[in-house]
């Protein structure tokens, strides 16, 4: 079939998201493949881009392969069939839906935690293809949109080769460039998963920690009142996560330079400014911090409350996640060593059924 610019793996919304978004902007020839196990699913998503290629009149095609990630390694047969430049995997046993679900017991529970608690079930798929990358396609630029803030840090802690994440951090950054406080200059930010948060609620009600900005360089003292105009919608944000990573990808694709914002690079923990120079991507923060500051305060917030690799290798879970999950299952509230995810993918799955079963 020959050689791809980009593989997007998964057939949800947020894949959904990007692949209508790639094909409405691109400037240069792209050859895009969807690949998911929902024949149905793909055949419209297939159809939909390319109607909207035509639509918008830009030079992309989109292609679809049915593959289940499931199975051996049919991952990594599709990702060595189009050598892509850029793999995107968007395929998760647990969409982040779940933060605006009600009505049982595990929702209830991820309410309470936060989405650090899915930390498995956003690894264990991303795992798997970014092994298979490793395998078939090693020069790809991969890329994990499922909760990579901390599911990008099993990764790397795996050793797999991962380039970065989308959205998060960049929803916070393309909706405050756009602000009226910042329009028209440039804006820094560091923001974890965490700092999205109090930004769902009225601003007379935003409590929690907050991400820092700079606006030319310059910290801004209280971000909830400079961008007291931002608000975010209770449901996951795709509308603008998802755009946000398609410069980036097509950058990638077509071997240009990027500047922007993105959640964790090269597995770093949290969000942060980036840039793409010469095919290699690296931390471009602010004057005002050094990229080792940076990364301390954005691994921090895991280490209060979530999930962080520690220095033997082992995912721990800190703070009301470690409670909560010890709530329901103190053994699995002790962590793991990365190296048995698998196994324990299985024992997270068992018991979010079974908390799933019960009312909340």
């Amino acid at each position: 079939m020959g050689e791809a610019e980009i593989l997007i793996f998964g057939t949800g919304s947020f894949a959904a998201r990007i692949l209508f978004d790639l094909v409405a902007v691109a400037t240069e020839p792209t050859r895009i493949v969807i690949a998911g196990r929902n024949a149905d699913r793909l055949a419209w998503l297939t159809a939909a881009a390319n109607a909207r290629a035509g639509i918008f009149g830009t030079p992309a095609t989109v292609l679809a392969e049915r593959v289940d990630l499931l199975e051996g390694d049919a991952g990594a047969t599709v990702i060595a069939r189009h050598r892509p430049k850029v793999i995107v995997q968007a395929a998760s046993p647990q969409a982040s839906s779940v933060i605006a679900a009600t009505g049982n017991r595990w929702a209830s529970l991820i309410a309470q935690a936060g989405l650090s608690l899915t930390t498995v079930f956003q690894a264990f798929l991303s795992a798997k293809v970014a092994s298979a990358t490793a395998e078939a396609s090693p020069a790809s630029h991969f890329i994990n949109c499922c909760y990579p803030d901390v599911a990008n840090s099993v990764l790397k802690a795996l050793g797999l080769p991962v380039t970065s994440g989308v959205g998060n951090v960049s929803i916070l950054s393309s909706l405050f460039a756009t602000s009226p406080a910042a329009t028209g200059r440039e804006v820094k930010v560091l923001a974890h998963y965490q700092t999205i948060t109090p930004w769902r609620q009225p601003p007379p009600e935003r409590r929690g920690p907050a991400p820092r900005v700079w606006i030319d360089d310059v910290e801004v003292e209280d971000v909830f009142a400079t961008f007291r105009d931002v608000q975010l919608t209770r449901e996951p944000v795709i509308d603008v996560s998802g755009a946000a990573g398609v410069p980036m990808m097509l950058a990638m694709a077509h071997g240009h330079d990027w500047r922007g914002h993105v959640p964790g690079p090269n597995g770093l923990p949290g969000g942060y400014p980036a840039a793409m120079r010469g095919g290699v991507l690296a931390l471009d923060p602010p004057s005002g911090i050094d990229a080792e500051a940076a990364i301390s305060w954005n691994a921090a917030f895991e280490r209060r409350s979530g999930a962080f690799i520690d220095e033997g290798n082992w995912l721990r879970y800190a703070g009301t996640v470690r409670d909560c999950l010890a709530s329901v299952s103190p053994a699995l509230a002790e962590g793991f060593p990365v190296s048995a995810l698998y196994d324990v993918h299985k024992e997270m799955t068992a018991l979010r059924h079974r908390l799933e079963a019960q009312a909340a």
